[in-house]
């Protein structure tokens, strides 16, 4: 059996009895290092506390092993039961779910044990989950390199006066061009993208574009490490964003469509100013 097990968002203890009950039966356990990212990271004393509340050593299972060595997770879960574990639900990045369905055309039997990821635990600033549009991906841009894909899809859920959730760009063990281009690879430090980053990127693109999709007095909501003990949510204008130190990672942002009565009193609670506008 593979087990596919969510982790949560905070820490160690948010996952599910039936998680930890699915790992306690294990041979293996490998945990998915790349997608997102507990409150405490994967360093060695981040696994060590992992390893300990769970009772089994851990494999850290990089993007590379996922998507080229995944044979061999399937291999051992032919013979015993192997389990690989994701921060958040299992279903938030679209990896886990090839790797499920790669799973199942090798005739191997899968288990999927859920949990909290962003997609739900936004709800927490008060905007109502059935309010969103659909969830873009802002990249990390270069000097050579600057997509703007996520444009449409933000004009298309104003347009429907809905919410769209902006999820930010993680890079974890990514090889260098430089180093690919001399043919061996070189991992650049791992890179999160943070809520003003993300803003001046949406920003740059609105101006290229000028469409008027949004601006610099467009209502935000950012949110950073969300589940974890210190999260924190701010609402505020583009531009009022830009000023806030979110700390350290994950960060996420929440472009506000038309709101109701109740979101807005919601929203005063995390707001820099009293009474939000309602774009």
């Amino acid at each position: 059996m593979l087990y596919i097990i969510g982790l949560g968002l905070g820490d160690e203890k948010d996952i599910t009895v039936k998680g930890l009950e699915a790992i306690k039966i294990c041979d293996k356990v490998y945990i998915e290092a790349y997608t997102s990212l507990l409150s405490f990271g994967i360093s060695s004393n981040g696994l060590s506390t992992l390893e300990e509340m769970y009772g089994k050593p851990l494999i850290v299972a990089d993007r590379e092993m996922v998507e080229e060595r995944s044979d061999d997770i399937f291999s051992e879960a032919r013979e015993s039961n192997v389990a690989f574990l994701v921060v958040g639900d299992p279903f938030g990045a679209t990896t886990h779910t090839d790797l499920v369905v790669r799973a199942k055309k090798e005739g191997i039997e899968v288990k999927v044990i859920h949990n909290a990821s962003v997609m739900n635990a936004v709800g927490v600033c008060g905007l109502q989950l059935y309010r969103y549009g659909e969830t873009v991906s802002i990249p990390f841009f270069t000097d050579d390199w600057r997509p703007d894909s996520f444009y449409e899809k933000i004009q298309q859920n104003r347009s429907l006066q809905l919410h769209t959730l902006c999820l930010l760009d993680i890079r974890v063990k990514e090889p260098s061009l430089e180093s690919l281009a001399r043919g061996r690879k070189i991992y650049e430090a791992p890179k999160y993208m943070t809520i003003p980053t993300a803003i001046e990127q949406l920003l740059e693109v609105e101006q290229m574009r000028g469409e008027s999709v949004y601006n610099e007095d467009t209502t935000c909501v950012g949110l950073a490490r969300l589940g974890s003990e210190d999260q924190m949510v701010v609402a505020g204008s583009m531009r009022e964003l830009l000023d806030i130190d979110f700390g350290a990672p994950l960060h996420s942002l929440v472009i506000v469509g038309k709101t109701h009565p109740l979101e807005q009193e919601m929203l005063k609670f995390y707001s820099l100013k009293k009474g939000m506008p309602e774009k």
